[in-house]
């Protein structure tokens, strides 16, 4: 034994030597540990606590434990989790078996001492270094767990912060003794709403013995994990109350739903039914995969052959697959994606590099890698992805960035939530990868990032362009027509002819075309899926002047998309997610605290930290409208030398440019910053790079919509020079129809031209309402008169809304133009007056405008209701003019 001992002890520090340290320990990458360059998947299995012997030694019995871990070996399991430090002798034994282990640090046990804090009390810090130091930087060590399951009475008592400053306060000591050690915290559903960033990887200890539940449940553990790894840290049951079979059925799909969801590993719970608690050997418990005397169960050759089968059966038949990358002038970062993309550990797939019409090397480095290139002129990124479409062979279509690169599984997870769901498009998360340098990690924790929109925990609202997938029928399926303009006859008039197009909308040469065709697939009755561990690294912008050309884009961006989907809009020029954006620099926004779901006197066996969304008051100054209200409030002071009334403007001025400052400091201040410790100097100069991206990007977003025509003043609707009026107008008909159906027929009318329409609610005293813009509208409110026979009498009846957003500051600015001339101001009168003449006038015209499309539709919609054909969209104006119907006022 001595001699085995001074073997593990020359090995341990061979293997603690410089040149092999940083080969063998365990790091974190994305979603995945990994061990060197090889991702490492945990297949374990809980081992202990065990009756101590007369001197406290747990692990007394050497022997056994060899026995032990050479069958776990000889099992398929290549880690182990022990509750406590184990003795170096177990470390060395569990090497000697390729065993990597999970050390248990116990910070549950010492956290009474936070409530009584009683002087006698032992220094925990120094407990937690004592510990560390017993087995740093030992090879089989995979990571230190601070704790297992503090009581959900006993953090509720001290409350959710207190709680996490304890935790992160010993992980700082953990980090100070191994730096390069990872750190994880096992946490269990009573105490999910612990927010723990600062770990390396996440563990959840969970017990469902449903299947969909269990899914389910997993699905919102990798949300709450985030670009981090999630390992499932106890799973099992109790065989002695389910019995043994039952036990091996149910462990079977846990395992195989755990890796299948995306985790990075599972602890089987336990290895024996030999089990010691507080302070007595239990007898009414059987999780073991084997009994008390090491005699298997049915469950080990269930747990065997599903670790065998990791992360998914080979035997499956995996589609085919064909992965496009479009690319212009992408020669500087596509070598990185072609490299990734030739290590795609999947059966079937083929790769199709799209050159749209670039002047560098790209085309000629895809060549290299073996890859089908298809060179075309620069026509933009939709046509470039839909050239790839139209190529591809298999029945999914895989786009991916030429600045992005794959985690070798990336395509195994997408084809998996295909063949499980009904999707018509799958998406995952697109994680920075390191050492792109400071400015890249800062950008990365600024605002602005492409990134995915949740409607749940497994449904997707949008997934970006760097990492989407889609059914290749379902791209076909959605299109429309693209005006060219062609130049034709002797003359050589131009005119604009239309083409038909499948796929992505041309029109969307850089920014835009993932949100569009993720909205025309769900406007079409489609549903698109997220998989977590279908990840790829994607660089971010490393300088200020890319990452404003990036938010430039993303705003002109966002006004073709309000031209071409004015309904999911509001007035001022927003779109409004249905679901919630995962963005890294949206989570540490001032006012985005939250409350903890307790359940009644604690009692919920899941509690919840339920956060609002970034929507609300808090997220005003993150706004880029928020700096066109600051740049009017300056011009109001700076009128206030001229007249002293208009000092009133000061305080707000002073609110407004307070208010974005403080978001963007408690912004980059709740930052973590993972890849390196920083302190002191080093941090705050990169906290203040951050702050200052948070300020920068709404003001670029402001800027490319501006240019491009999205503006909180545009406005929309046929242009009308009539004074907007209440307008009554009547339909006899001898075709009966269902008011609802008349009211559908009328939204179908409005929508058709391009109008932004709303339905009434339960307690409005209207039927539908177009917003022109955001100081007008129109109202329709319907009746309906029944006459027997199938004969109606229809009213329709619309009036103009002028918006208080345009009323008051109209009234204001006329009452302070007034004001002005009383005290002989005049050029403060006329700039007032001139501000409230503007508003006026914009706002008469937007009712008129809503009004004119309102009373087009209606006319639209009596000829449709009388007629037995179609109208066609020439027709529409001519039919307008050629029919007559009663139009009188109110």
């Amino acid at each position: 034994m001595v001699q085995s001992s001074e073997m593990g002890t020359a090995l341990k520090e061979h293997l603690e030597s410089p040149a092999v340290r940083a080969i063998s320990r365990p790091s974190v990458r994305g979603k995945f540990l990994f061990l060197g360059e090889e991702k490492f998947y945990v297949r374990g299995v809980t081992y202990g606590t065990f009756r101590p012997d007369a001197n406290g030694n747990e692990y007394h019995n050497l022997k056994l434990i060899d026995q032990d871990f050479a069958k776990m070996a000889a099992n398929g399991i290549n880690t182990i989790r022990i509750y406590n430090v184990p003795p170096p002798r177990v470390l060395d034994m569990a090497q000697k078996h390729g065993l990597r282990v999970m050390v248990g640090l116990s910070a549950e046990q010492y956290v009474g001492f936070l409530i009584d804090k009683k002087k006698s009390a032992p220094n925990i810090q120094e407990l937690v270094r004592a510990k560390v130091r017993a087995c740093a930087g030992h090879p089989s060590l995979l990571c230190y767990a601070l704790g297992n399951e503090i009581p959900a009475p006993i953090a509720r008592w001290l409350g959710r912060r207190q709680v996490e400053r304890y935790l992160a306060q010993l992980y700082r000591v953990v980090k100070a003794e191994d730096p390069d050690g990872l750190v994880t915290y096992v946490n269990y559903p009573t105490t999910e709403y612990l927010q723990l960033p600062f770990l390396d990887f996440v563990c959840f200890n969970v017990y469902l013995e449903s299947q969909e539940r269990f899914e389910a449940y997993l699905a919102r553990l990798h949300i709450l994990a985030g670009d981090r790894p999630l390992i499932m840290s106890e799973v099992g049951l109790d065989s002695l109350r389910n019995g043994r079979f039952n036990q091996a059925r149910v462990l079977d799909w846990q395992v195989r739903s755990s890796f299948g969801s995306g985790c990075a590993g599972v602890f089987v719970y336990a290895w024996t039914d030999e089990w010691y608690r507080g302070g007595a050997d239990a007898y009414d418990w059987a999780f073991g995969l084997t009994d008390a005397g090491r005699n298997p169960k049915p469950a080990l050759a269930s747990v065997r052959k599903a670790f065998s089968e990791i992360p998914f059966p080979s035997n499956l038949n995996w589609p085919r697959i064909s992965v496009v990358v479009c690319s212009h002038n992408g020669a500087r970062t596509i070598r990185d994606c072609c490299e990734g993309l030739l290590k795609l550990e999947y059966p079937n797939y083929e790769v199709i590099v799209v050159d749209d019409g670039s002047t560098d090397r790209t085309a000629a480095l895809a060549c290299r890698y073996g890859f089908r290139v298809i060179s075309t002129e620069n026509r933009g990124l939709s046509n470039a992805r839909n050239t790839g479409m139209e190529a591809a062979t298999g029945e999914i279509v895989a786009y991916i960035d030429d600045d992005a690169y794959p985690d070798p599984h990336w395509l195994t997870y997408l084809a998996f939530t295909f063949l499980s769901t009904s999707h018509a498009g799958v998406g995952g998360p697109n994680i920075a990868p390191p050492g792109d340098g400071p400015v890249a990690e800062c950008v990365d924790h600024a605002p602005g990032n492409p990134t995915h929109v949740l409607l749940s925990d497994r449904e997707a609202e949008h997934i970006p362009g760097c990492n989407m997938a889609f059914r290749k029928a379902s791209l076909q399926a959605i299109g429309g027509f693209e005006p060219r303009l062609r130049i034709a006859g002797d003359l050589k008039r131009p005119h604009v002819e239309l083409h038909p197009y499948s796929g992505f909308d041309p029109q969307f040469r850089v920014a835009g075309d993932d949100v569009d065709v993720c909205w025309r697939l769900q406007q079409q009755g489609e549903t698109l899926g997220f998989s977590p561990a279908a990840m790829v690294w994607h660089h971010r912008r490393n300088s200020i002047r890319t990452y404003w050309k990036q938010q430039l884009g993303y705003g002109k961006a966002e006004a073709m998309l309000e031209r071409k989907w004015p309904q999911r809009y509001n007035a001022v020029g927003h779109f409004t997610w249905a679901g919630r954006v995962y963005a890294k620099g949206l989570m540490y926004l001032l006012g985005c605290g939250g409350r903890v779901y307790h359940g009644i006197w604690g009692s919920a066996p899941f509690q919840s930290l339920y956060q609002p969304g970034t929507s609300g008051l808090w997220s005003l100054p993150s706004m880029p409208e928020w700096y066109l209200a600051t740049l009017f409030l300056v011009g109001l002071t700076a009128l206030g030398a001229l007249w002293r009334p208009l000092l009133f403007a000061s305080p707000l001025l002073i609110l407004a440019v307070v208010a974005p400052l403080v978001q963007a400091g408690v912004s980059a201040a709740r930052t973590p910053l993972r890849s390196v410790h920083r302190r002191g100097i080093v941090s705050l100069k990169f906290r203040a790079l951050i702050a200052f991206l948070c300020l920068l990007q709404p003001l670029g977003r402001l800027w490319g919509r501006l240019r491009h025509g999205l503006c909180p003043w545009r406005r929309r609707g046929p242009v009308s020079r009539s004074l907007p009026r209440p307008q009554t107008f009547s339909l006899w008909t001898e075709r009966w129809q269902s008011p609802d159906e008349r009211l559908e027929s009328l939204e179908a009318a409005l929508r058709a031209r391009d109008a932004v329409v709303r339905r009434g609610g339960d307690f409005d005293r209207w039927d539908l309402e177009v917003r022109s813009g955001l100081f007008g509208a129109g109202r329709i409110l319907m009746a309906v008169e029944d006459h027997g026979c199938g004969r109606q009498l229809v009213r329709y009846r619309s009036w103009p809304r002028y918006s208080p957003a345009a009323l008051v500051p109209t009234l204001l600015f006329a009452a302070l133009s007034s004001k002005a001339a009383l005290d002989h101001a005049w050029l403060v009168c006329t700039l007032l007056g001139l501000t409230a003449l503007l508003l006026a006038r914009h706002t008469i015209q937007g009712c008129a405008a809503a009004m004119a499309a309102v009373r087009d539709a209606l006319i639209l919609s009596c000829i449709r209701a009388e007629t037995d054909f179609e109208v066609e969209p020439s027709q529409k104006s001519d039919l307008i003019d050629a029919t007559q119907y009663q139009n009188a006022p109110d």
